[in-house]
């Protein structure tokens, strides 16, 4: 290595040293801004470096002291420039790790050692460095500092692999060889022997005490009831609205689907356990024998309990070509082995608008290999099952949302080898299932959800194919209405220019949304209903609640509509903010064009900016004169933890920052005792006027009030976005 170059490599390290110990000694204090939280998300990608670095120096320095090696100068100089940059990359990895800490879900013991163990491996390999060429460093000292390295890196991968994969991941296949006998089915509770053990295996690596992703942990029945940041976890007897339900079912590349892509998924079965436990009200004390004996739920969970003694797929046919394999794979269809060494292969095929008939035409190179393939949602006829059915050794065909009827099933009877139907919302009918379900030999399951099949058809259909599990929906005869879900905004962004057609929605068929713009609720019987034409073209508080017959009406939303006509060329602001809620400084006001609008929770600081013992104040430039008419400020009020609305708002303009002239003065309602936590606008409003430059001042209340627990206190204000028309 260059002298130079070594030279500033080895100031490099010792000032790193020292700004990691100052990480260190002043974490409690640090927030980390949204740039830099994408350099911590490069820990995982950089930290493969320093291991294998310092594993290769370890090696080495544990040799060093061999005659032949203590006198070669290349191994020398390599093993001391080896572990020089094996120290640094430690040192740019424990930082990165810092940063990525910070961000939510990330806490308990494991994150703990890990950082610890992590932050020792940069200090004790910078210690090493920079002591072994001392006289009394001889191979004793070596070895031992050698050997506890490379016992501190395998424990720190250890709390790593446990961070991101769980607990159990590295002697996960040893455990589960070691797992006691299945709970005998007349013991078991669906909740702890069936439900439980499926949110272990899928889940709970995200989302436990030391990895708490989205303020979700699913750990318990507790946590589960409590929910995370996104709301609760599921409706008891509504699948269809549960957000368990909703992320499980969403496509693999939405980076909102749960497990995440790269995660084990999900089987169809464990999806299907999950929905039909919501459905049964999600009940956790639940025995499996207290459930009737032909309900789907008792029987998936009898066979997950103690599974029949089935023989694992003996396949007759060669694999394919893995040439032949990669061609086929495309961007609308995917193509994968089932197993390591099995000449199976699953089919994904997907996009409805890309879909045609000669999709599955281009499978026949493979049509042997095929066990399953999956058509969900996508436009497939009758016409289609023809094409499939010379899959002579399909296993699983999933037809979920497809336009295929029961006539088309008797293409599909010759396959006999297929164990596994889905055929949820499609236009099958009792009559049709009634007649084909008993040519299929082979077939154990069938799902006929959403068909418009009756309770008592499917009991029917159960009872004529004994052998076969018909898992179907459930007939909702109004004794015990549910409650709906708030209706939801399909808008992309609530901040405009000049005008926005309102756009709101419900995730169920045939809800009726009634809606207000003028701040009073709707109710069920005069509000206008929501017909897609209203338009927008000021600060507006939208109210809406969702009605159906049969079910009890929906909690109120609320949705704030803010008009942005202008936005400042340039921001600078005039008074420190709070050291906590920095949020994106002289930015954080006017990102209007992200459309980002500041979360409900006072922790959320980098949406927010804060000031407590001085005003809010910013100066804002127009390059070109603009005529404006009304200010707005969007806030925070969380009356117990004393986050207050501005106690008073000045507007001030002019042609240059040296002739402002005061515009308008605003006050906001102040919060009573109990008030729940909300985000709300004030907005002041004068005579039209052309500036340059305006400046805005947002006053705290100095004191808060006689009632309130910290009165005499300062209140804090959050302020996350200003709006000039």
């Amino acid at each position: 290595m260059n002298v130079g170059f070594k030279r500033f490599a080895e100031q490099l390290l010792f000032a790193s040293n020292i700004f990691i110990a100052f990480l260190f000694l002043f974490e409690s204090k640090l927030v980390v801004p949204i740039w830099l939280q994408t350099i911590g998300r490069m820990h995982p990608l950089i930290l493969h470096f320093p291991i294998v670095i310092l594993l290769i120096a370890m090696l080495m320095e544990f040799f060093r002291f061999k005659p032949e090696n203590f006198a070669n100068i290349f191994y020398r100089s390599f093993l001391e420039n080896l572990l020089l940059v094996g120290a640094l990359f430690a040192g740019l990895t424990v930082v990165m790790g810092l940063f990525l800490s910070k961000e939510e879900g990330y806490a308990g013991d494991t994150l703990l050692w890990h950082k610890w163990t992590g932050a020792g491996i940069f200090f004790f390999s910078s210690f090493i460095y920079w002591i072994r060429n001392n006289a009394w460093y001889k191979a004793p000292v070596a070895r031992a500092g050698a050997l506890l390295t490379v016992v501190v890196l395998v424990l720190t991968g250890h709390y790593g692999a446990a961070l991101t994969h769980g607990e159990e991941f590295i002697f996960e296949p040893i455990a589960k060889s070691m797992q006691p006998p299945a709970v005998p089915v007349e013991k078991a509770i669906v909740f702890d022997d069936v439900i439980m053990p499926i949110l272990q295996q899928k889940c709970v690596s995200c989302h436990n005490p030391d990895k708490v992703k989205g303020e979700l942990m699913l750990t318990d029945a507790k946590s589960l009831l409590k929910g995370g940041k996104s709301g609760k976890l599921f409706v008891p007897g509504n699948p269809a609205i549960s957000l368990l339900l909703e992320r499980v079912h969403l496509p693999l590349d939405d980076k909102k689907h749960m497990p995440p892509a790269g995660k084990s998924q999900l089987t169809s079965q464990e999806v299907q356990l999950l929905a039909l436990w919501v459905k049964g009200k999600a009940n956790f004390k639940q025995k499996v024998i207290d459930l009737p004996a032909n309900d789907s739920l008792r029987l998936l969970a009898a066979a997950r309990l103690a599974p029949a003694e089935v023989k694992e797929d003996v396949y007759d046919f060669d694999a394919a070509d893995e040439e032949v394999i990669a061609k086929l794979n495309n961007d609308y269809r995917t193509i994968a082995v089932v197993a390591k060494e099995s000449p199976a292969v699953s089919v994904n095929i997907y996009n409805r608008s890309a879909y045609t008939t000669k999709q599955l035409g281009e499978l026949d190179p493979i049509k042997k290999q095929i066990v399953s393939l999956t058509l969900n949602k996508l436009p497939v006829k009758d016409a289609d099952l023809k094409s499939v059915s010379k899959f002579e050794n399909l296993r699983k065909l999933d037809l979920n949302f497809t336009d295929v009827t029961s006539e088309g099933l008797k293409s599909l009877s010759s396959l006999k080898h297929l164990h596994t139907l889905t055929l949820s919302g499609t236009k099958v009918n009792f009559e049709g299932l009634k007649s084909q379900l008993p040519a299929f030999k082979s077939l154990k399951t069938v799902a006929v959800w959403e068909t418009g099949l009756t309770a008592s058809e499917i009991d029917q259909l159960k009872k004529a194919n004994r052998n076969m599990v018909v898992i179907g929906g459930f007939k909702d005869d109004g004794k015990d209405p549910l409650k709906l879900n708030p209706p939801q905004v399909k808008n992309v962004s609530t901040i405009f220019g000049q005008s926005i057609a309102l756009q709101l929605k419900h995730p169920i068929k045939g809800v009726q949304i009634r809606f207000t713009t003028d701040g009073t609720d709707p109710d069920s019987v005069s509000s206008p209903i929501f017909d897609g034409k209203t338009i927008i073209t000021q600060n507006t508080t939208v109210k809406a609640v969702a009605t159906k017959s049969g079910w009890f009406a929906s909690d109120t939303a609320t949705f704030g509509f803010f008009k942005s006509a202008f936005t400042p060329d340039s921001v600078t602001v005039l008074f420190p903010l709070n050291r906590v809620h920095q949020a994106e400084a002289d930015k954080t006001f006017f990102n209007h064009k992200l459309g980002v609008i500041g979360a409900n929770n006072p922790a959320w600081a980098n949406n927010w900016a804060g000031v407590k013992n001085n005003d809010m104040g910013i100066m804002s430039e127009f390059k070109k004169p603009v005529t404006v008419s009304s200010v707005g400020l969007h806030y925070m009020v969380e009356e117990d933890t004393g986050i207050f609305p501005p106690a008073l708002v000045e507007v001030w303009g002019g042609p240059d920052r040296a002739n402002l002239k005061l515009l308008a003065k605003f006050t906001a309602g102040m919060p009573v005792k109990g008030d729940k936590p909300s985000l709300k606008l004030i907005e002041g409003k004068f005579k039209p006027v052309t500036v340059s430059y305006l400046k805005i001042v947002a006053k705290p209340v100095a004191e808060l009030p006689k009632w309130h627990r910290n009165t005499g206190k300062p209140a804090l204000l959050l302020v996350d976005e200003m709006f000039i028309n």
